[in-house]
């Protein structure tokens, strides 16, 4: 079975929870959602990430986003390891679910497996894996990382707001786009449409091919 990638829809899966029993698309409900899965409790990086997406949890409640991370580990072990994360991260507290996995069914089932690790029993351990998830329950974008890799929580919140961004209008984000910055129209929009749905104007790029593809404006 090919796994779980861009666009595809959230298996509506039920997960036992550090907040308890969930079903994801009622988690889900009509937000973004970011479900982000760890290798392991008691892990130094993984509990740097926690953490910091602890810290950043006005970041994206902001954005009217919610979180959700997975471990492999039982829920007793991670509220234990809660205190550890929080303590680290200078008392930001775990408001967010995180879900057990002890048999590593739901990671296989959400594409979250990485393949080269395995704990000290032979079992497969979650890869860190992010998905970002749309009101529509469908993957809106992934972020795969081996185990020796943190994330980046500064991309994850750019990435968030292009998303949000181009649910609401006919746009794209450039390289290094940041919030405040032009958007580009999507190449889907004629001259005509442009000039109706971006009142606010927009600029073409001169290039060789004199071709008018490259145009900037800017969204909310």
């Amino acid at each position: 079975m090919p796994g779980l990638t861009i666009g595809d829809t959230l298996p509506d899966l039920e997960v036992e929870t550090t907040h308890g029993r969930i079903k994801l698309h009622d988690y889900v409900d009509n937000t973004f959602t970011i479900i982000f899965s760890h290798p392991g409790d008691f892990t130094p990086v993984c509990t740097t990430e926690l953490g910091m997406m602890a810290a950043y949890a006005d970041k994206f409640a902001e954005r009217g986003v919610k979180l959700l991370g997975l471990s492999a580990d039982d829920v007793q072990s991670h509220n234990q390891w809660i205190k550890d994360i929080e303590a680290y991260n200078n008392g930001h507290k775990v408001t967010y679910p995180i879900a057990a996995d002890p048999n590593r069914e739901i990671i296989k089932q959400l594409n979250m497996v990485d393949p080269d690790e395995k704990d000290s029993s032979g079992q497969q351990v979650p890869s860190r894996a992010l998905h970002i998830v749309g009101p529509d329950k469908r993957i809106k974008l992934s972020f795969l990382y081996p185990a020796s890799t943190g994330r980046n929580m500064d991309e994850v919140v750019r990435v968030l707001d292009s998303l949000q961004r181009a649910s609401k209008h006919k746009i794209a984000t450039p390289a290094n786009w940041k919030p405040g910055e032009a958007v580009v129209i999507s190449s889907s929009v004629s001259s005509d449409d442009a000039k109706e749905m971006f009142p606010q104007g927009y600029k073409t790029a001169d290039l060789p091919s004199k071709k008018d593809y490259l145009r900037f404006t800017n969204v909310d």
